[in-house]
């Protein structure tokens, strides 16, 4: 009922949406003499912003096409090396005619990145992905919005999660370095340790960045939620079927717009505040500020609906069982044994100032990794950042990026195991 409702609310509205739009461009448009009267740039403001309150938004693209190494413009394409009803394994080729750059481009370590499914597309990373193609070949997950895939497809749960990122890592191959970014580490840490633990060819190195692996540290306002609300709760106030005019049509999902309208409400006046401040920069001509906002808010307004069955099993697994910490967690009947992982390298980041996955969570996986030497081990606090400051943004690329670089380059194939555990702010 809230499903139909909400998309309901979206078609009446879209015309008003379409109508804003419009307008703005009306006040601002040079060729009509009512945009050079008083007071017209701040109606064209004023409906732009109401245009994108109203508007739906739409998955954005990576958009990455070209990058810069060694001086010289690379051009980049992307590719599906794997399509699977819940995913696609994006690589992002690099292609050069330089000799000697395209030498170092093809002797440059793999990584895999591992997107979030917790109700942002992975297009979230782009700047992780932009900055790491500067040294690395990289794969992504790329996650279907469930309320797209039919339900013949079948259901998607945590079990199903990690047995697509093992799939994706015997694929391309154990050479890969893995780097997963919030709520994939206790999945990635899953898939390597079953790999370990079956003896099978693990990756070179995993980095943890901002994730739950031990929600009982440091609990957030997104931890307690899950913690203080029963299982019986979610499933009886959070799941909804996708209606009819989407092709996932009767699938149980967790609606991506609930996901949008919980981010939202954890810090309400940070979003006021903006959205004021680009009326303004609007109102001033101030375009790069007011570009800013819309690519912001381009990413952050674009969300997918997570499968009902992944969703209750993270709810249950990670935030309420805490199965991974108590050595409880079984996947197809095999259990989640960290401590046999022994050749796979393990870096943790988190955020000084993240109110997402709090202080010590991502750090408890060297606790669980015991078999891990301490020299294939390290820890990095990054200062002044918050849960995004981890992976995107400035302190992702002058602070934390060099940090991880030089991680995956100590534990290449045959590289000498330079790293120390240590933790730093």
């Amino acid at each position: 009922m809230v499903y139909d409702w909400y998309e309901s609310q979206r078609a009446m509205l879209s015309p008003l949406a379409e109508f804003a739009e419009a307008a703005s461009k009306f006040y601002t448009n040079p060729l009509w003499p009512l945009s050079q009267t008083p007071g017209a740039q701040r109606l064209s403001a004023s409906y732009e912003l109401m245009h994108r309150l109203l508007k739906s938004y739409e998955k954005p693209a990576f958009g990455i096409t070209s990058l810069q190494v060694d001086g010289r413009e690379i051009a980049i394409q992307e590719q599906v090396v794997l399509d699977k009803p819940f995913c696609r394994l994006l690589r992002f080729k690099r292609f050069t005619d330089d000799p000697k750059t395209l030498g170092r481009l093809k002797n440059a370590p793999t990584v895999l990145i591992v997107a979030p499914l917790s109700g942002h597309h992975a297009t979230l990373l782009r700047d992780t992905v932009r900055t790491m193609l500067q040294d690395h070949k990289v794969f992504i997950t790329d996650w279907v919005d469930a309320r797209m895939v039919p339900t013949e497809q079948g259901g998607f749960s945590l079990d199903d999660y990690i047995a697509y990122v093992q799939e994706f890592i015997r694929h391309i191959g154990p050479d890969v370095h893995v780097m997963s970014v919030c709520q994939p580490t206790v999945p990635v840490l899953a898939a390597i340790s079953l790999m370990a633990t079956a003896g099978e060819a693990a990756p070179r190195s995993m980095v943890m960045m901002g994730g739950p692996i031990d929600a009982r540290k440091s609990p957030t306002a997104v931890n307690n939620l899950a913690m203080n609300k029963s299982y019986e709760w979610f499933e009886s106030n959070v799941i909804y079927r996708v209606p009819v005019n989407y092709p996932g049509a009767g699938r149980r999902v967790y609606p991506g717009f609930l996901q949008h309208t919980g981010f939202v409400a954890m810090n309400p006046d940070r979003h006021f505040n903006s959205h004021y401040d680009f009326f303004l920069d609007l109102v001033r001509g101030d375009t790069d500020d007011a570009e800013a906002h819309r690519s912001f808010y381009d990413e952050y307004n674009a969300v997918l609906d997570l499968p009902a069955e992944y969703y209750l099993d993270t709810i249950r697994i990670v935030f309420q069982d805490f199965a991974l910490v108590h050595g409880t967690w079984h996947v197809d009947g095999e259990p989640v044994r960290p401590q046999d992982i022994r050749n796979t390298a393990l870096m943790t980041i988190e955020g000084e100032l993240d109110d997402i996955s709090g202080a010590g969570q991502t750090e408890a996986a060297h606790q669980l990794c015991t078999g891990i030497p301490e020299a294939d081990s390290t820890h990095f606090t990054v200062p002044g950042a918050g849960h995004y400051g981890i992976f995107s943004g400035r302190r992702w690329r002058e602070i934390t990026y060099p940090r991880v670089r030089d991680f995956i380059a100590a534990h290449r194939e045959g590289a000498v195991q330079k790293t120390t555990r240590r933790r730093t702010a």
